[in-house]
């Protein structure tokens, strides 16, 4: 059985086309998804533009946000009996990983050297079936749509920036860079646990900053330091750098107060070409933050269970896969946050 598929099938700008799919055998420890619904990531735009930074398994199906129903169980998931076809699921993106690793032996599997990821090391879920190992299944509630469950994801990514390190308390003033996806979604995250927020972007960003005020931030073009320093003139508490380019870190040291922390999850290739003395100085606290883990996926699906997570703003558009160059260029206009591609 065929279906069609958004394949990156090459490491040269817009090699990204629909091409036919083989419906995936389960192995033992398996299931096999029938997708409902798949969100477009950042990621996904830089390897159709051919300007990812990570290793790409070409050919390979995009994406790795998506969710569906249990189609098929392997033997091994069988037996267990946990999970029956059609139970709702949506999976984490860690499709491949050294189960004995040191990393993964502590829970920490997203940081295992060997991770690969659904979308660029085995194939992903823009396409009507996908091969998707047990161990990655949460349930999806039943008052959650596919549509918004298909975005537990990168809400995971911004819990993981803001609210895992522990380092917000309610009162916080937090700074978050760039308004994407992960930025806007960080913003929520930290109203969530009580702070004041303000997300920082450039004149071009305007229309997803307005979309963002729907969580209660306050919008800021280009300097953040006056908002910052407005209450005792050293800075904020804390710092998410959202932003896909290294320069941001220079603003984030500028703004965050001493003995501050600043959260880096936005990738940027570029060398740094300034000092990291303010680091010292301030006696900040830098920490990267890559991917997740469980206890995160679980907490990020009771938060939109419960409706304290909304992710209306979020969803800016819902696109049969026939649609996908629409979702794709929609989202990198800025017109959009998130475009949601429906496989069926």
């Amino acid at each position: 059985m065929k279906s069609i598929g958004v394949v990156n099938y090459s490491s040269k700008p817009l090699s990204v086309e629909l091409q036919e799919i083989e419906r995936p055998v389960a192995g033992d420890d398996d299931v096999i998804m029938q997708v409902e619904a798949v969100s477009v990531c950042g990621s996904d735009l830089h390897q159709w533009h051919g300007t990812n930074s990570w290793a790409v398994n070409y050919p390979v199906v995009l994406g790795h946000e998506f969710c569906g129903v249990i189609a098929e169980l392997g033997k091994n998931v069988k037996a267990a009996g946990k999970w029956k076809e059609g139970d709702r699921v949506v999976t984490e993106t860690a499709a491949v990983i050294d189960a004995d690793s040191p990393m993964s032996r502590i829970g920490k599997y997203n940081l295992d050297p060997s991770r690969k990821g659904f979308g660029y090391g085995v194939n992903g879920g823009m396409t009507r079936y996908a091969k998707v190992a047990s161990r990655l299944l949460h349930r999806v509630p039943q008052n959650i749509s596919f549509e918004f469950a298909a975005m537990t994801e990168p809400c995971a990514v911004a819990y993981s920036s803001t609210i895992a390190p522990g380092f917000i308390k309610p009162g916080d003033r937090i700074v978050v860079l760039g308004p994407g996806p992960i930025g806007v979604l960080a913003v929520a995250m930290a109203r969530l646990a009580g702070a004041e927020v303000a997300l920082v972007g450039l004149e071009k960003d305007r229309n997803r900053l307005n979309i963002a005020k729907a969580y209660g931030c306050e919008v800021i073009i280009g300097d953040a330091t006056e908002w910052a320093k407005t209450v005792d003139g050293l800075g904020a508490d804390g710092v998410v750098d959202a932003a896909g380019v290294s320069a941001s870190l220079k603003h984030a040291l500028e703004v965050v107060r001493p003995d501050g922390w600043i959260s880096k999850v936005g990738w940027g290739p570029q060398p740094l070409d300034f000092s990291l003395d303010p680091l010292v100085a301030k006696n900040v606290t830098l920490r990267g933050t890559f991917s997740h883990n469980w206890p995160m996926w679980e907490r990020v699906l009771r938060l939109l269970a419960t409706e304290k997570l909304d992710l209306k703003p979020v969803l800016g558009g819902v696109f049969p896969i026939e649609q996908w160059q629409s979702a794709f260029e929609k989202m990198q206009s800025g017109e959009i946050l998130k475009s949601v591609i429906k496989p069926a």
